[in-house]
């Protein structure tokens, strides 16, 4: 099963502190500090530091959302990556597993990587970003995921446009208008997809900014929770931001560090806005999925007043007229 098939039934009630930590010390690794929440709500995940001075990142994931198949497939894409010296956030291997279960919770140990926020509008690291983004692309167009989900409008903008429907959620003075311009940008992005039928890779699949970590040694790359199948631009589109003149340069520089290792095809930046698009919604049905979870209404409080909803058809409707705008090109002007 994966999340697009879960209600938002909340699963993480029986996940103490006591438990993580007995689960960690079912590894034979004993925490010498306290559990120091790291920001994410999908999964729980939890840095400390061992009885041997070492410091680790363990990852509780969430109940139902990915099978077993798919949890490891995401292990096993990663640790070959890592084999190619890709910096890649890749799970310990204890007793021969990568994936662990502890009284009905799976989780992984993974070695706690060091660095600051990576900056999109440093250009130096952006372009040795690209060059690694590259390299994984390189490596990844070898084999085939399996077990793992598709980046397309059917996954993340039918499903969700789907869930959002049947969820209740969308205030009932506002469904109307709501639904009727995420279905005119759903459409307006499947008609640019289907133009370009882009080739299908193997993706990090949510390579924004907050997933890659700044280094003495360069970019760190963490978190493939959703490496998935999918065109290439996926992994490149959340980097360039700012005004036109701007993603411009930002694209021109991380493509020509990119094709250093990989080739990319052009055409695919015509992608950009529907992925932009689906994007947000496929945001908004994530939080209507998880609503039941206590850590969302707490952590995402505005989600249920209509203020959020009035400026949700606001940012849709500026979408729409972005779709009609010529994409970003490598040859300015065009």
């Amino acid at each position: 099963m994966n999340q697009e098939n879960q209600g938002a039934a909340f699963h993480y009630q029986a996940l103490t502190p006591d438990l993580i930590l007995d689960a960690i010390e079912s590894l034979g690794i004993y925490p010498e500090t306290g559990l120091l929440a790291l920001n994410s709500y999908e999964n729980r995940v939890y840095q400390f530091r061992c009885d041997n001075g070492v410091r680790y990142v363990v990852k509780f994931y969430r109940p139902e959302r990915w099978s077993n198949e798919q949890i490891q497939e995401e292990h096993d894409f990663s640790q070959s990556l890592f084999d190619e010296e890709i910096p890649v956030a890749t799970p310990i291997i204890i007793n021969g597993r990568s994936l662990h279960e502890y009284k009905g919770f799976r989780f992984a140990l993974f070695p706690s990587i060091g660095g600051r926020s990576f900056e999109v509008d440093n250009l130096e690291q952006l372009e040795a970003t690209g060059r690694f983004i590259g390299r994984i692309h390189q490596f990844s167009q070898q084999g085939k995921f399996k077990h793992r989900d598709l980046v397309n409008p059917q996954v993340l903008g039918d499903e969700s446009l789907l869930w959002l429907k049947e969820s209740g959620h969308v205030p009932s003075s506002l469904v109307l208008p709501y639904f009727t311009i995420v279905e005119q940008v759903l459409d307006k992005s499947k008609e640019i997809w289907a133009k370009q039928n882009p080739k299908q890779i193997r993706l990090h699949g949510d390579l924004h900014p907050g997933n890659i970590l700044w280094t003495p040694d360069g970019p760190g790359f963490v978190d493939l929770d959703d490496a998935r199948t999918g065109p290439a631009i996926q992994d490149l589109w959340m980097m360039i931001t700012g005004d036109r003149q701007q993603k411009q340069l930002q694209l021109e520089i991380l493509l020509e560090a990119y094709e250093e290792f990989c080739d990319f095809d052009a055409k695919e930046l015509t992608l950009i806005e529907p992925l932009r698009a689906m994007r947000m919604l496929h945001y908004n049905a994530w939080l209507s999925r998880r609503w039941e979870d206590p850590a969302f209404p707490m952590n995402f409080p505005w989600y249920g007043e209509e203020k959020y909803w009035e400026q949700q058809i606001l940012s849709f409707k500026e979408q729409l007229a972005v779709l009609d705008e010529p994409a970003l090109s490598l040859i300015p002007g065009y």
